[in-house]
């Protein structure tokens, strides 16, 4: 299976963390969402496109690591979109209503 993962925006309120941090964040949140995603836990047999998407919270620990944020900010993210797989996912492509 392939996954192609594009996030255009990312807002995670509340969380300070530097442009490095950022960038780590960023990293570990895409390539865990996309092992998530290539496990094939979403009966998802083609594309689909996601307009906006609204996570459950993530509880942070004190000293947890940019990556380790990351994995636990994708986890929210496919928990969102596996509740969501019968509301606003679509197929790509698929037109507006």
């Amino acid at each position: 299976m392939t996954v192609t993962l594009h996030i255009d925006r990312l807002v995670l309120d509340g969380l300070a963390v530097s442009s490095h941090g950022g960038r780590v964040l960023s990293t570990a949140v895409e390539a865990e969402l996309t092992r998530l995603l290539a496990s094939g836990a979403l009966p998802v047999s083609s594309g689909i496109s996601v307009p906006r998407l609204a996570a459950p919270g993530v509880t942070l620990e004190a000293g947890a690591t940019p990556a380790a944020l990351g994995t636990q900010v994708a986890g929210a993210l496919f928990s969102g979109l596996s509740q969501s797989i019968d509301g606003p996912v679509r197929p790509a492509g698929a037109a507006r209503r």
